[in-house]
């Protein structure tokens, strides 16, 4: 069992940087994939990024490629998603996920999801 949560949401003007966190907690997190997804409002939860329990294998959304870096710290139970050149469409409700599979981009393959954070950049 993986409880996850997450923090660091807020309002950014466009062009400005946030960094996301997500606790985990549980013994076992160095065995889980994790994944951030978001939702903006009246659209569907879509990927922004994932890694494998190890850090070796990373895979973004097209949208975020170059701009967003998602990285973890086993020791700290912590997976973190650096945003930076943010823009209005990224604003949305950031949600991290865990599963003990391999890093998918496929919402329905994380079991443990996380309350979801806030992110709104201004124009």
């Amino acid at each position: 069992q993986v409880q996850l949560v997450e923090s660091g949401g807020g309002l950014v003007q466009a062009g400005g940087s946030l960094r996301l966190s997500c606790a985990a907690s549980g013994r076992t997190f160095s065995y889980y994939a994790m994944g951030w997804f978001r939702q903006a409002p009246g659209k569907e939860r879509e990927f922004v990024a994932a890694l494998s329990w190890s850090g070796d294998t990373t895979h973004y959304a097209d949208s975020v490629k170059g701009r967003f870096t998602i990285s973890r710290d086993n020791s700290k139970n912590t997976v973190y998603l650096q945003m930076n050149s943010l823009k209005p469409e990224d604003t949305a409700v950031y949600y991290c996920a865990a599963d003990r599979g391999p890093p998918t981009l496929e919402p329905s393959s994380y079991g443990y999801w996380g309350q979801g954070t806030q992110v709104t950049v201004s124009s």
